[in-house]
């Protein structure tokens, strides 16, 4: 490239390509190729580079498929340029690289960096592996801009052993070199071998920088190192590195990660160059630490600061509004983020469906699984377990037959999810392959799935307060009360301290036996030995307990000593045992509590009115009747369901749509004529037999 003409292109070409100046680029480049200088390999390589470098590959890919004798430097300048680029970008690195040995062009140093950059972005370990043996056998192994490449990829691809010995033998180090290794097993989360690799980094005398820095900080972003992370915090201050973004973004998620959220809070608050990343850390880290409200606030701070925010910050928004209930704040971020085009992100719509979900509206929730029809576990495991949680078992189990339908493999979750639908259903039978289902895709006993019976919890390989909880229930509700409290002592013999959970279960289980003496000194120990304060579920436990042995005196007495506020349960509780053991005097008492406390219960209208026809107090009766719909309270609809074989039958009173309701109405009306033979009738606090028959007391009531 004697020729001066030659030299100035050049020149020009190095010069647009620093500063990334395309429009300037192309005007040299038509003028190389007005004068017929475009068959100097020279400058087709500097145009290649120019054209990658700025971004454009496909004019860079035409430049470099019209050079006719391609050298190393041609195709390592369109192959590094691909490396930059996305997931497509790298692939086409893979194809050139095959396509560069076949035409038999040597690879050097540069040609190895940024294959092993595009095999890091595809984790093609395979393909690395390959490119790494042909790096020590062309002797290019040894620069160190190759070494760290490939210890990216070996780091990234999660192959950490291999990374390692990488990086042992590499005869020479950078700091990307050292960044790299400490970032590896910091993304594997082991903090360990991070911290020792960052202790040998300062023994070796290699400075630290703000890449070292935020890794090791990211390694150490768990309760366990707070101390450590500390420490770092200090040398970062000594060192004058909490002027770069990356490095107090890594403090305020090292802090929020260990619950350290003061520390975190303060770290944030001195950042002076705050970015979205610096935003979502301390927002997430209030929102999973349970201060939703904090992290709402912090999120309206970001916003009236400009900041826009990334998906991630989102999700820890989202995730806020779901523990808070707080849906209207919920639709708003939902508003925010189609503006921004995040609609089409999986864990984005993840987050959304889980957020009304457990803010009770599954219908908007199911609008926005729809929507996506992504075949991503999470997003269904979200769905499927907002049913359940609202109470939508039927769905829920629909839901998961359909999933399994379409090849989407559960996981832990979904499976606890299921279980529980098929516990609430009562549906045993199904339960039972779902059981058989978690061992058949190898989900061990652990927690939240072992807890379907006594042999599966006896065989758990570790048990925890919910497990222990689970299981008390279960006995508790199917007639075992004396085991439930067995297990109640063993559970304390083991070292595992009960909890308020623990204590309505064993509450309830008294209750169902009758031990109201033992109810009661289960009642003071919660608060006495283990310093839990009772909540309304143990005061209701109570009053049902003293309801169901006959002693509702005392319930009434208990009901009123006691402090806390239980708005209206404990009363409808004694309402019902006074009409089970036609107390009606006092049953009247209870009633008139809860109408004076502007009940939106229908049952205790219902209640109180038979208690009333019973009394013979017509009147009183007129009057509930009169105050229930003044009050816009109506009846809900009775509700029953039956599993049979491999389905379950829903019933709802009034419902036309099950295929069989003929057969079924026809066999009711059998069903009940025998029963009226026999000779049974209702009694007399049900219906009133002077004047009401059966029809009108139903339609006073639905």
């Amino acid at each position: 490239m004697t020729s001066p003409r030659y030299r100035s292109c050049f020149s020009e070409l190095v010069q647009c390509t620093k500063q990334k100046n395309l429009l300037r680029g192309r005007a040299v480049h038509a003028r190389i190729v007005k004068d017929g200088s475009a068959c100097c390999v020279y400058l087709s390589n500097s145009l290649v580079n120019l054209y990658a470098k700025c971004g454009d590959l496909f004019h860079a890919k035409r430049v470099f498929d019209n050079i006719q004798d391609k050298d190393v430097v041609s195709w390592n300048c369109l192959i590094n340029g691909y490396s930059q680029q996305d997931l497509t970008g790298s692939s086409l690195v893979m194809e050139l690289f095959q396509r560069m040995q076949a035409e038999n062009v040597l690879p050097n140093s540069h040609t190895f960096a940024g294959v092993f950059t595009a095999a890091s972005s595809l984790s093609d370990v395979f393909s690395g592996l390959q490119a790494h043996t042909l790096a020590i056998k062309t002797d290019s192994f040894s620069d160190v801009f190759v070494g760290s490449s490939l210890l990216n990829m070996y780091c990234k691809s999660g192959a950490l052993a291999e990374a390692r010995k990488v990086f042992d033998g590499m005869p020479e180090r950078n700091s990307v070199s050292w960044a790299t290794m400490i970032s590896g097993y910091a993304m594997q989360r082991s903090a360990l071998e991070a911290f020792e690799i960052f202790k040998l980094m300062r023994l070796k005398d290699e400075r630290e920088n703000e890449y070292a820095l935020s890794s090791i900080l990211s390694a150490l972003a768990d309760p366990e190192f707070l101390s450590t992370g500390s420490q770092i915090h200090c040398l970062t201050v000594k060192n004058g590195l909490l002027v770069f973004v990356s490095v107090g973004n890594a403090l305020v998620t090292m802090y929020a990660k260990c619950g350290s959220l003061d520390d975190a809070l303060k770290t944030f608050e001195l950042s002076g160059d705050k970015n979205s990343i610096t935003w979502s850390a301390i927002i997430t880290g209030y929102s999973q630490s349970g201060d939703s409200c904090k992290a709402l606030k912090l999120f309206s701070n970001m916003h009236l600061a400009g900041i826009i925010p990334s998906e991630f910050t989102l999700v820890g928004v989202l995730n806020a509004c779901s523990d808070t209930a707080a849906v209207g704040e919920g639709k708003q971020v939902h508003g925010y983020l189609l503006k921004l085009g995040y609609e089409s992100q999986v864990y984005i719509m993840t987050a959304l469906v889980d957020m009304y979900a457990k803010c009770g509206s599954t219908l908007d929730a199911r609008k926005g699984f729809d929507y996506l029809q992504e075949p991503d576990m999470v997003l269904w495991t979200s769905m499927i377990g907002g049913y359940v949680q609202n109470g939508e078992n039927e769905n829920a189990m629909n839901l998961y037959a359909r999933m399994r339908i379409e090849g989407i493999m559960p996981n832990e979750l979904t499976m606890a999810s299921i279980l529980k639908a098929c516990s609430c259903l009562a549906a045993l039978e199904q339960g039972k392959q779902i059981h058989a289902c978690t061992i058949k895709h190898g989900f061990g006993l652990e927690i939240p799935i072992g807890k379907d019976g006594s042999i599966v919890f006896r065989r758990m390989p570790r048990r925890d307060i919910v497990s222990w909880n689970a299981m008390i229930s279960g006995l508790a509700q199917n007639g075992h009360g004396n085991e439930a409290l067995e297990l109640f002592e063993d559970m304390q013999l083991e070292g595992t301290e009960p909890d308020y959970v623990t204590f309505v279960n064993i509450l309830s289980a008294c209750s169902h036996m009758g031990l109201v003496k033992r109810g009661r000194a289960y009642f003071d120990m919660m608060s006495d030995k283990f310093g839990i304060v009772p909540r309304v579920e143990h005061y209701a436990c109570m009053v049902d307990m003293l309801g169901r042995a006959g002693k509702l005196d005392e319930a009434k007495e208990f009901i009123e000593s006691t402090t806390i506020d239980h708005g209206m349960c404990l009363w409808h509780i004694l309402l019902s045992a006074c009409r089970n053991f036609r107390n009606y005097e006092l049953g009247a008492y209870a009633g008139e509590k809860l109408m004076e406390l502007g009940s939106q219960e229908s049952s205790a209208y219902v209640l109180l009115s038979s208690i009333y026809i019973a009394l013979g107090r017509l009147e009183d009766v007129e009057r509930v009747r009169r105050m229930m719909r003044l009050r816009g309270v109506n009846k809900e609809p009775g509700c029953s369901w039956i599993e049979l074989k491999d389905g379950v039958h829903v019933f709802v009173v009034g419902d036309q749509m099950h295929p069989e309701i003929k057969t079924i109405r026809e066999e009711l009306r059998i069903l009940s004529k025998q029963i009226k033979d026999e000779g049974y009738h209702p009694p007399p606090d049900s219906v009133s037999a002077n004047t009401c028959n059966d029809e009108e007391l139903v339609a006073a009531f639905t």
